[in-house]
């Protein structure tokens, strides 16, 4: 595994084909090549772009529909699917409920300190609630025992609104089955990537929490310029996947500390995926969650405007369709030894180009339910 970073980083993410890896046998050149090159963006970006194409544009574009008509509904009926007594893990969560971690903590602080100035997030120092809303359907098997972490692992809310549920379950159901399994077949690649066995990853996210998580921004209210609609943050899951929004305004950092890349997912068979704190621990390091904000830019105010002539029928609201794929609950995570091994090698590395990647980091065994309960509590999701 020498020399998984390269020197030189380019503003635009590697595209990983899926279908390689789905379509010759695991040990032909070909899968080799792909898979190694899905290990080498996770390390170096935190994120790519994944293509595969059985994913079909038409079911992101129904589960776009559906969930904007969802979220232009009255609050009051919003809420009645709201759970916090469940940390808002399942149902739908409102918008200013979700405060940014970053804003109040220290190494977060320190990532965004490192940055050059003109790399830098929107400004939360303010820490206010993320003016976004979420609705969170969980798309996981049930476990064969009985899990230590109930809450993550909770029954489904379905809307109730006539011209909601009927179209609910097949739109959710559909495209979150897409998004699941392309980010499944990436979890073997990016082993395979790093020397491991195929199903290393996969197999320890069987029974995990995975969730179909739709964030929706009111346009209308929240549409000016450099509105910080989710503040810098990592995902606390492993792998996050994203289809297409209708709405620019994403943000990524190369390896946390590297430059600000807005991000661009092509038309048709393609997703981006992101690395989320459980890869990062289980890698000791060598592959780390990848920071992102999703903002109010140029390019946002561009398609607003456009959207409003040809769709002024439409609500304005921006959803992002987001899938976290999660390893189970109570999995023993700790980091893998000679993934450990290279991390702090490569660490080594960057401190000698130079790249500063503040104080190191340990990552203690540990269940991870209770890694993803101390980031809710973090995000005000949890007491």
């Amino acid at each position: 595994m020498s020399s998984l970073l390269p020197q030189e980083i380019s503003m635009d993410l590697p595209v990983i084909d899926l279908d390689v890896y789905l379509n010759h046998p695991v040990d032909s050149p070909e899968v080799k090549a792909e898979c190694e090159k899905a290990a080498k963006a996770l390390i170096t970006y935190g994120a790519l772009v994944l293509h595969d194409s059985r994913v079909a544009e038409k079911d992101n574009e129904t589960f776009l529909d559906l969930l904007e008509d969802y979220f232009a509904q009255p609050e009051e009926e919003l809420r009645k699917d709201e759970r916090p007594e469940l940390s808002w893990q399942i149902g739908v969560t409102l918008e200013n409920t979700e405060k940014p971690k970053c804003a109040v903590d220290e190494p977060c602080l320190n990532v965004i300190q490192r940055l050059a100035p003109e790399e830098r997030p929107l400004d939360i120092s303010g820490h206010h609630p993320d003016p976004k809303c979420r609705f969170f359907w969980r798309m996981a098997e049930q476990p064969p025992y009985e899990t230590k972490f109930p809450a993550l692992n909770s029954e489904n809310v379905v809307p109730q609104a006539p011209h909601i549920k009927e179209r609910w379950n097949p739109a959710m159901e559909q495209w979150g089955t897409s998004m699941k399994s392309a980010v499944e077949g990436l979890t073997e690649m990016t082993a395979v990537g790093l020397g491991l066995p195929a199903g290393t990853f996969k197999d320890e996210g069987k029974y995990g929490p995975h969730l179909l998580a739709p964030t929706a921004s009111d346009l209308e209210k929240y549409g000016q310029k450099d509105t910080i609609l989710a503040g810098f943050h990592t995902d606390l899951n492993f792998l996050t996947i994203h289809g297409r929004s209708r709405y620019p305004g994403l943000h990524i950092w190369a390896r946390n500390t590297g430059k600000r890349i807005a991000v661009k997912i092509p038309p048709g068979n393609y997703l981006l995926v992101q690395a989320g704190k459980q890869l990062e621990h289980i890698t000791g390091g060598l592959i780390k969650a990848g920071f992102h904000e999703v903002v109010v830019n140029e390019r946002t105010v561009e398609v607003i405007e456009k959207r409003k002539q040809q769709f002024p029928d439409r609500p304005l609201i921006r959803i992002s369709s987001t899938f976290f794929w999660h390893l189970n609950s109570d999995h023993d995570l700790a980091p893998i030894p000679k993934l450990a091994e290279e991390a702090h090698r490569l660490r080594a590395e960057q401190f000698n180009l130079g790249r500063d990647e503040g104080e190191e980091k340990t990552y203690l065994p540990m269940k991870v339910g209770e890694l993803v309960q101390d980031e809710l509590k973090h995000i005000a999701l949890m007491a």
